[in-house]
């Protein structure tokens, strides 16, 4: 959008003597600009989260609520954080302009205001922020897209372990693989992240991806990827800021199954050998199929003669062709 257009353009004028103003509101008026007033801060707070402007023209010097903390409010509330806020105000020293910009400012114009430079400073904000929500917008379809295909991610900031962003797809697999709720990083994926990020500052990889973290939940498994960094922390440098990570959870009792049709074994019989073909010994196996290492073993020895083998290693080896079949 090269320019912002009048008739889609919402104004909240905030002055608590509207005279003051009265020759701008009038030519925003009569430029085709909506425009709304508000007399005093706890007004202009209800009409900004209400209307949701484009632009709010905000007077510094209120009574009572001044513009300051009027802006600052704005600037708390989600529905109104994207906003932008142009002061009117009378000073003119450096502190009380500098004031206007950490209170969520992004511009101040001096009284008596001209309406020419607050419509084309108009312009450069709403452009500015309108930008900034259809990119907005757009990364979080892109994320959606990615639970829409399995695909859930997170950001994590590398310097504290802080999850600062998931999808919804996200939330539920790291609730039931970890139990953990944002903004708590599971101990095994910060664990991870801060070694591959270490490790990527010494290139070790030399471009290549960097390992990927497997969490593994009886047939199922979460697959964790390093995505991308975006951001720096800051200045931190390479690694010392959120990274993107990208997760994929398979399921494997499509396998298990077949393990029952190919051999006729029963689901349990299956089971086991799926985590035999996996590299598990019987007391890891027991461990995760809720049973005593005696009972994989007498598990064992029915699943040899069904598959005619003599060995746990012929009956992997046999397993793994059926596998390779599934999970190319």
């Amino acid at each position: 959008m090269d320019q912002a257009d009048p008739r889609d353009t919402v104004v909240l004028l905030v002055d608590d003597v509207p005279d003051n103003v009265a020759m701008l509101h009038d030519a925003l008026d009569e430029a085709g600009y909506t425009v709304l007033v508000a007399l005093d801060g706890e007004s202009a707070l209800r009409r900004a989260g209400q209307a949701q402007p484009d632009v709010v023209l905000l007077d510094a010097g209120m009574p009572g609520m001044d513009g300051f903390e009027v802006a600052r409010l704005l600037k708390a509330n989600p529905l109104t954080a994207g906003i932008p806020i142009i002061f009117m105000t009378g000073l003119t020293e450096t502190e009380h302009l500098e004031a206007a910009l950490a209170a969520g400012g992004v511009d101040y114009v001096t009284k008596p205001v001209k309406p020419r430079e607050v419509m084309a400073r108009m312009g450069v904000h709403i452009r500015t922020a309108r930008n900034a929500r259809a990119g907005a917008q757009e990364r979080h379809q892109a994320r959606n897209a990615l639970d829409a295909f399995g695909y859930a991610s997170i950001t994590v900031r590398a310097g504290d372990g802080r999850l600062l962003w998931e999808t919804a797809l996200a939330r539920e697999l790291l609730q039931r693989y970890c139990g953990t709720q944002a903004p708590v990083t599971p101990e095994p994926i910060q664990t991870w992240l801060s070694r591959m990020v270490a490790e990527l500052g010494r290139d070790t990889w030399q471009g290549a991806e960097p390992p990927r973290l497997t969490l593994e939940q009886g047939p199922r498994r979460l697959t964790c990827r390093l995505h991308s960094q975006v951001d720096d922390g800051d200045g931190q440098g390479p690694g010392g800021g959120a990274w993107l990570i990208v997760m994929q959870e398979t399921n494997d009792a499509s396998v298990i199954e077949a393990l029952v049709q190919a051999f006729g074994l029963t689901a349990r019989e299956a089971e086991v050998l799926y985590w035999v073909v996996k590299g598990k010994i019987n007391r890891d196996i027991a461990d995760i199929v809720g049973a005593s290492p005696a009972t994989v073993k007498k598990h064992l020895e029915r699943i040899l003669p069904k598959m005619g083998v003599e060995t746990r290693t012929a009956a992997a080896a046999m397993a793994i062709n059926r596998v390779r079949t599934l999970q190319p």
